[in-house]
């Protein structure tokens, strides 16, 4: 009799991975630690009958099943992650379950910062260059891998957004063009030290070949090493700061690239609606992961140019009262926050602080120059922030309890020609199930003020 499969979390992951493998002949036990959940709602949403294991996960069970999926947003230290991994178990995730059944080719694009925009853009010059029925934009943008993969086909291409958790157990994995975009310090509380953050991020390209090619930050330090250590697959560079030896590379208002004897002119920053350091550096990676796959650029400079931002990412909300309201609720962490400041053309009044990673702030508030005039601060963070903003001399901080409270002491703070900006540097857990909910209720807020 063939062996089960093991899916670790009863959540959209785990109930999307459940439904491919049923829908592949599989046999699925879904199993999560959360002793309240509905096992009937579960068996429901997934559609088909599905046995469920919920509280304590029983040694023998690993006799009845050949491997096991785990969600990415269960730690491998869970105490039943490390009783399967101690005992030798196959514990893969659910990118790589999703890549065993892959029929096309495969874009994967990873780093701190970054990702969801650049994912989306090349995802967006994909369907115009292979089709829109042809080209999946999946993985950690919100629609999971396992989803679309049965839909592949030899003339098919996902590009899939990869956070450092869905990269912690792919085995197999090899996408045919790769992208680490930076990498800087984030979710520590899971992975504890840059090196192994580090680490993981690179096990993207560890199953590429010189068939291959990588995209590669030549600002980051680690990454250049990284490039710069003989590794299989083509390196193809990309700066926001200084001409590469050969690459893509930001040089005042213009994106230009070089093959290190000839220089050409892609674009002026006019040409595009992004705005943002940040946001060119994503323009030229997705340019150069495009060109890396083949893609002319008559199909992906228009495609560029009518790109707008995603929701989330320094997205422009609203004007009121000559005060420019903008959601960067994606600013998860310190790094990703600064480059929100950076976008900042006036005097800003910013709404940080959430759920702890483990990050420290002082960067962050040293690049507050003298752009933020006031932070309001709210979360678990709030003292922790106010502790360093103290340390850097930075005092015009305030405690808030709310994101609503936030928003409306902000309106009454905030000066015509001046920018209200919720750009956290930290998670939403704790207050909001997800970064998108805490910037659509953002969003919500400011278009009840008058």
């Amino acid at each position: 009799m063939e062996k089960k499969v093991l899916v670790l979390g009863g959540g959209i992951s785990g109930i999307e991975a459940s439904k491919m493998l049923l829908s592949v002949g599989k046999e699925v036990v879904l199993f999560d630690s959360d002793v309240s959940k509905d096992a009937g709602k579960l068996k429901a949403d997934i559609g088909q009958e599905i046995g469920i294991l919920l509280g304590e996960l029983d040694e023998s069970i690993m006799e009845e099943c050949e491997y096991a999926v785990i969600s990415p947003g269960i730690s491998l230290e869970t105490s039943f992650a490390e009783k399967l991994l101690s005992a030798g178990f196959p514990v893969i995730s659910e990118i790589e379950l999703a890549w065993l059944y892959e029929k096309g080719s495969v874009i994967g694009i990873t780093g701190t910062n970054g990702k969801t925009t650049t994912t989306t853009l090349v995802g967006d010059i994909m369907k115009a260059y292979a089709g829109q029925d042809k080209a999946f934009t999946v993985g950690n943008i919100g629609l999971p891998y396992t989803r679309e993969v049965l839909k592949s086909g030899a003339d098919t291409v996902s590009v899939i957004e990869l956070s450092s958790f869905q990269l912690e157990t792919v085995k197999t994995f090899r996408p045919h063009v790769s992208a680490i975009l930076n990498i800087t310090p984030d979710h520590l509380n899971r992975h504890h030290t840059m090196e192994v953050y580090t680490a993981v991020k690179e096990k993207i390209a560890m199953n590429q070949t010189a068939e291959d090619a990588i995209v590669l930050n030549y600002d980051d330090s680690r990454l250049r090493d990284f490039g710069e250590s003989g590794i299989a697959p083509k390196v193809i560079w990309f700066s926001g700061t200084q001409k590469p030896p050969c690459g893509y590379y930001l040089s005042g208002n213009e994106l230009r690239y070089t093959d290190g004897d000839n220089d050409e002119l892609l674009l002026y920053t006019s040409d595009v609606n992004l705005v943002g350091q940040c946001n060119y550096e994503n323009i030229l990676a997705a340019i150069a992961i495009s060109d890396a796959f083949g893609v002319s650029r008559e199909v992906s400079l228009p495609v560029v140019c009518s790109f707008k931002a995603v929701p989330h990412r320094i997205e422009f909300v609203r004007e009121v009262n000559g005060v420019r309201y903008y959601n960067d609720s994606k600013g998860t962490n310190p790094d990703a926050a600064i480059q929100g400041i950076k976008a900042m053309d006036r005097k800003t009044i910013l709404i940080g602080g959430g759920y702890d990673k483990e990050s420290e702030f002082d960067e962050w508030i040293e690049a507050f120059g003298d752009k933020v005039r006031k932070l309001l601060l709210l979360g678990q963070t709030r003292e922790k922030i106010a502790a360093c903003c103290e340390k850097h001399g930075f005092t015009a901080y305030e405690f808030v309890g709310s994101l609503e409270e936030a928003v409306f002491a902000a309106a009454s703070e905030a000066q015509p020609g001046e920018a209200v900006l919720l750009s956290p540097a930290c998670a939403s857990w704790g207050m909001f199930k997800n970064f998108e909910e805490r910037g659509d209720i953002f969003k919500e807020l400011v278009n009840t003020l008058a």
